[in-house]
Formats: structure tokens, C-alpha cells, sequence
């Protein structure tokens, strides 16, 4: 099976094909330019898999959490292309996109949003636990969980949630992704994943409430 994966809520917008299991082509750019540059980087991965349309099986997308304009970007992109191909559509979520390729007995795993805000997922054999917030409150909320005993396996972290762990004098071993871009993780997990019933029903998950509030009303 042939598959496009996409994503723009990692940090940065990324397209790859994923031809039987193995990656054929990947790019990426960096910064807010996925509006602009998004249709040339997917059509670039396509010429240079030597695909069209017609050769995919499906189209992936990461459907976050992660950062809200390029989500949004890339989950546009990805119903558009699958709906105009006549392609089923699969959700992939960020933290298995960044966890993809690794495993382990228990993580901590953890995508950042806005400026100072996560979201966090915990699991281990027996549950799975997901926060979201400021780097405080979302390991706060976590925080039972990440302290059984042994060294925490912790993904995607940044500087400030790795301080804000051992400020908690929770051991930590941090690791970076084991494929990157994240669109390469989407396309090689979209075939096996199961598609959308249709593209609608796929949403972005922003991780947390919108900042702003709407007023009440006198």
C-alpha cells in the first residue's frame, strides 16, 4: 500500500509517501509557512516517490495535539486531497506519531502547544493517562503516575518540562523521536491504522481549551 502522510502540528509542516512499509520520500519546512508552502511540499514528496493520486491507498494525517495554526493548516490539506482523490482519510494522534518505532514498558510522552503549555501522555501496561495545561499544572495532574518507581522514559520533552520533572526529582531519560518528520510516522502508521468513515468525522485535537473566553451576556 502506498500512503501520503502530513502534519503540521509537530513544529513544523511535513509530507512523506510510505510505499509498502518503507519511506520513499519525506520534506519538511519549518516555521509558519505550511499556508504558503504546504501544497508545494506534498506535490514535491509525490514527484519525487515518482507517484499521482491515482497510485495512493490513503492519506494520513497527524490530528494533533500540537501547535493550533499548523494543525489546522495540515488537517485542511489532508480532508481536501483525500476527498478531492476519492482516498480514504486516517487520524493519527501526535504522541503515537512521536513514539512510533520505540517501545517501552512505561513513557511519558509530551507535545507542546503555545508557549508554556503541553500536553502529556502517560501509559504503562495497566492504564493511560493524558493532561493538558500549563507544564505545572498538566504534570501536577500527572503526577501519582510518574512517580512509580524506576527511571521515566520521556519523549518530545522540552528544557522546561525536563526542569520541571527533576524539580520533582522524578528520573527521567529523555529520547527524541526515532522517525522524524512526523509525517513519515503518519504514513507508516496510516496503513495499518483503520481510515475515517468519512472526512469529516476527522477533528483536530488542540490539547486544550482556547484561550480566549466568550462573555457572559448581562
Amino acid at each position: 500500500m502506498i500512503v501520503l502522510g502530513i502534519d503540521g502540528a509537530l513544529g513544523e509542516f511535513s509530507a512523506a509517501v510510505a510505499r509498502d512499509g518503507a519511506i520513499a520520500a519525506q520534506a519538511s519546512v519549518r516555521g509558519n509557512v505550511a499556508l504558503e508552502s504546504g501544497l508545494a511540499v506534498v506535490a514535491n514528496v509525490m514527484a519525487a516517490a515518482g507517484i499521482s493520486a491515482h497510485d495512493l491507498g490513503r492519506v494520513a494525517v497527524g490530528a494533533g495535539p500540537g501547535g493550533f495554526t499548523g494543525l489546522r493548516i495540515a488537517l485542511s490539506y489532508a480532508k481536501s486531497l483525500a476527498q478531492a482523490w476519492q482516498r480514504p482519510l486516517v487520524a493519527v494522534d501526535s504522541f503515537d506519531l512521536l513514539e512510533y518505532g520505540a517501545s517501552f514498558r512505561r513513557a511519558l510522552t509530551v507535545v507542546v502547544g503555545r508557549r508554556g503549555v503541553i500536553s502529556a501522555r502517560y501509559r504503562d501496561s495497566s492504564q493511560t493517562l493524558r493532561s493538558s495545561g500549563w507544564v505545572a499544572q498538566a504534570l501536577d495532574e500527572l503526577n501519582g503516575a510518574l512517580r512509580q518507581p524506576g527511571e521515566l522514559p520521556v519523549i518530545g520533552a522540552p528544557e522546561d518540562v525536563l526542569a520541571a520533572l527533576a524539580e520533582r526529582a522524578i528520573v527521567v531519560r529523555p529520547h527524541l523521536p526515532l522517525v522524524i518528520p512526523a509525517a513519515s510516522a503518519a504514513a507508516l502508521l496510516g496503513a495499518s491504522r483503520d481510515p475515517a468513515a468519512s472526512v469529516h468525522a476527522v477533528r483536530a485535537d488542540y490539547g486544550e481549551l482556547p484561550a480566549a473566553r466568550v462573555p457572559r451576556l448581562k
